[in-house]
């Protein structure tokens, strides 16, 4: 497949242009619904639709969601790691930060955590293949909360809390409907503690609820996710 290399940041209509267009309009002849791989300046790979050739610009779609979800789950036992990858990555996450924390049951170090996360990428690799993703999601190496919180960029900062009774993940996500990146930080099997909580806060993630009901580990992520590309119109309908 033909590699392209974007000067710009990714976005769901790209334009490629200069040398590259003319070559893709009078050489490679290609036409509107065939497939090129791009490479935005923002280090993001994608593969893309061509919708419009001319010889000097050529016009490219991707399906990806217009918001970049990142998803920090805190490390889970088992098998429930595994499925909370693959389904965040059908679903249309970004970004999965497997989270080691206080009430984590598993423990990951040095060599251990880097296995699990080459395991973790494949899974990754093998989702967005069957769910037809124009990009493969990225899992990022074991982080703390500290690092986390430290090193993220995300526009808009979430952690579910299932002690937080004064609002939930719509009131907020209707809040910040404008903003271009989500983080959504889920905890283990034990829950977030109170620490965990107020570094989070210092980082500028703001505590939601998911409902009255208390969700599985490997459940909240899910609903979370799915709750934000429902209100931005990522779902369809």
């Amino acid at each position: 497949m033909h590699r392209f290399f974007i000067p710009r940041p990714y976005a769901e209509n790209m334009m490629i242009d200069g040398i590259d267009a003319r070559h893709i309009y009078t050489v490679l002849k290609m036409k509107p619904g065939e497939k090129v791989q791009i490479v935005s300046d923002d280090g993001v790979t994608a593969l893309a639709e061509i919708t419009e050739t001319a010889p000097g610009q050529t016009l490219v779609e991707s399906h990806e969601p217009a918001v970049k979800i990142t998803l920090a789950q805190g490390l889970v036992k088992g098998e429930k790691m595994d499925f909370i990858i693959q389904k965040a990555v059908e679903l249309g996450v970004s970004c999965i930060v497997p989270l080691a924390m206080e009430h984590s049951v598993v423990r990951y170090d040095g060599e251990k955590a880097a296995k699990k996360c080459q395991r973790w990428q494949k899974i990754a690799e093998s989702a967005a293949k069957q769910s037809k993703r124009d990009i493969i999601p990225q899992i990022a190496e074991v982080a703390s909360i500290d690092k986390l919180m430290a090193e993220c960029d995300c526009t808009t900062k979430i952690i579910a809390y299932e002690c937080e009774d004064r609002q939930g993940l719509k009131q907020v996500l209707q809040s910040n409907l404008n903003t271009d990146s989500i983080l959504i930080i889920i905890g283990p099997e034990g829950g977030i503690s109170e620490a965990e909580l107020d570094k989070a806060r210092s980082g500028g993630a703001v505590p939601v609820s998911l409902g009255r009901r208390i969700l599985r580990a490997e459940t909240a992520g899910l609903t979370a996710l799915s709750a934000v590309l429902y209100e931005f119109d990522e779902l369809g309908g």
